[in-house]
């Protein structure tokens, strides 16, 4: 097993707990003081993109992380010559050919195209309580920089203020402030969808999403995720709560209706309850009618007037993952997120997200192969986003290239919430009367963000950015976390152009396969990426020998 450093020195960062490949403590906690990579970039931006202390140091990279197949196990290939997609008006020059010119815009979608700012979206942000605390600071923050952010499963489910009966919702309350939070600052760029699972079929959650907000919103199906084989899950611990969601028709484990477990709970024996979601598909293991009953779902979907329809799936296997990618293409759906095994931002139970599913950088090969084997068929194949375990503008570049042409976007789940739970901290200390609003977790701000300064203009160096695109009057009603994730996602874009800009590849559509290399011969088996000293050895010795 890869053991990650806990500390980088040169960057001046630190994790708290046991880091995950993604750089991410594999515990993140909301009132975390710092300072993981991700944490420090959400206050300082493209400053960690460089070492600290310039002019006193010099800096040398660690290249002992290549072991094994994952993400680490690939490296970025640079170019010297040559450009690719040059934005129109630009030469291929010195001066024309610097970082900042490329283009990270990006679209997804089979008939009606969603623009991007940036190719990132965020995980499905559901049920889990800190989704709901944090959901200002995601949803604006997403909504000012221009990128899609998923409202996940089971929202209105375990909203005690919505009212649905016989199947169909006459209020949703929570449902609808996370969309109208991010409708707020919505410019045409980005997306808000709503997953669906089990229980929101059941519960006429697309009914009331299309009757109420038209095409404003994408719906996406939900057939699992990376972080566990098993539905979504919350822990509870009011007894009345836990009867609440098994009469809304949920399973709650162990049975809060039971008189044992009623007795269990009021002598302390039994602290807290486990609402679980239920799976879909289970009726039958042959995918023709399993393809049957969702191209039913599909057209319906649409006779309710949804034009843009998305899947997400999980690591299960390589036959769900070929019929994922078949029947989103033959459907046309507009984007299928497939999600490698890894973290979770619920409640996964622990020794499973440990040990089942498929790798991310596994899956999102096989991915890749499936796809291309669509495509030799003639097909138009689905638009893809990768998920599982991406933190840095490196990890966003390679898995790009890893599925291109296929895939449009990364999904980033932790990383995008870390800025949402440091800006809220940091307002409630700031703004003592907000620390209830804001869910702030401090009493008074840490040495690690002191160092920086006292105020938001200080502490955040995305702040006059920000402030340039709302106004200075619409600033006061940004939240501190909403902040954080723009000063967050200027980091990954500036490192993803940087990165970009040495393959000289001068927009993210131009990315493809030949601008990574395999860093061990495993590597290369099983993701199809050349050796690192193969890639143009050809060419090479031709040149040589001329």
């Amino acid at each position: 097993m890869i053991s990650w450093q806990k500390s980088n020195d040169v960057l001046g960062t630190v994790n708290r707990g046991n880091p995950a490949e993604s750089g991410l403590c594999t515990l993140c906690r909301v009132d975390c003081m710092g300072k993981c990579e991700t944490w420090l970039a959400s206050l300082r931006g493209r400053k960690l993109l460089y070492p600290r202390d310039y002019g006193f140091v010099t800096a040398g990279a660690d290249n002992t992380l290549h072991l094994g197949v994952s993400y680490n196990s690939l490296r970025i290939n640079g170019c010297l010559f040559g450009t690719q997609g040059l934005p129109k008006g630009l030469s291929n020059s010195e001066d024309d050919c610097v970082f900042p010119n490329v283009n990270l815009e990006t679209e997804f979608g089979a008939t009606v195209k969603t623009k991007v700012r940036i190719p990132i979206m965020t995980g499905a942000l559901g049920s889990t309580f800190v989704a709901a605390k944090y959901w200002e600071s995601f949803a604006i923050g997403a909504s000012l920089v221009g990128f899609p952010i998923v409202v996940g499963e089971n929202v209105v489910g375990i909203d005690k203020q919505a009212e649905i009966k016989n199947g169909k919702i006459l209020k949703a309350p929570e449902l609808d402030r996370r969309i109208q939070t991010y409708l707020r600052y919505f410019d045409g760029y980005g997306a808000i969808l709503v997953q669906m699972n089990v229980e929101d079929t059941r519960n006429g959650v697309a009914e009331y999403v299309i009757e109420k907000y038209k095409d404003k919103v994408i719906i996406e199906l939900k057939w699992g995720q990376g972080a566990k084989d098993i539905g979504g899950e919350i822990q509870v611990t009011d007894l009345d709560y836990a009867i609440f969601l098994k009469k809304r028709g949920y399973m709650v484990d162990p049975d809060p209706e039971l008189p044992e477990v009623q007795e269990a709970f009021k002598s302390g024996a039994i602290k807290s309850f486990a609402r679980h979601s239920r799976l879909g598909f289970t009726s039958s293991s042959d995918w023709q009618e399993v393809y049957e009953k969702f191209s039913k779902h599909i057209k319906y979907l649409r006779k309710l007037g949804y034009k843009r329809i998305s899947l997400k799936t999980g690591s299960y296997g390589m036959e769900a993952l070929a019929m994922a990618i078949k029947f989103a293409t033959e459907l046309k759906l507009d984007l299928l997120t497939i999600d490698g095994s890894g973290g979770g931002t619920g409640m996964s139970p622990w020794n499973m997200m440990q040990t089942w599913g498929v790798p991310s950088i596994l899956l999102h090969a096989k991915a890749y192969e499936y796809a291309s084997i669509l495509t030799k068929k003639g097909k138009k194949v689905v638009d893809m986003a990768f998920a599982g375990g991406f933190a840095r503008e490196d990890h966003i570049f390679k898995a790009l290239a890893l599925g291109a042409p296929y895939t449009k976007l990364i999904c980033m789940g932790r990383a995008l919430m870390i800025p949402g739970f440091l800006g809220s901290n940091i307002e409630g200390v700031i703004h003592p009367e907000r620390k209830e609003k804001v869910k702030g977790n401090w009493e008074k701000l840490p040495p690690s963000v002191t160092e920086f300064g006292s105020t938001p203009e200080e502490i955040f160096a995305g702040y006059y950015d920000v402030q340039k695109k709302v106004g200075k009057e619409e600033m006061k009603n940004i939240p501190y976390g909403a902040i954080a994730v723009w000063t967050l996602a200027d980091k990954l874009s500036a490192g993803l152009q940087q990165l970009l800009a040495g393959a000289r590849k001068f927009s993210v559509k131009a990315i493809s396969r030949q601008d990574i290399f395999s860093c061990n011969r495993e590597t290369e088996k099983e993701t199809g990426i050349a050796f690192i000293t193969d890639y143009q050895d050809d060419k090479a010795k031709k040149i040589l020998k001329a």
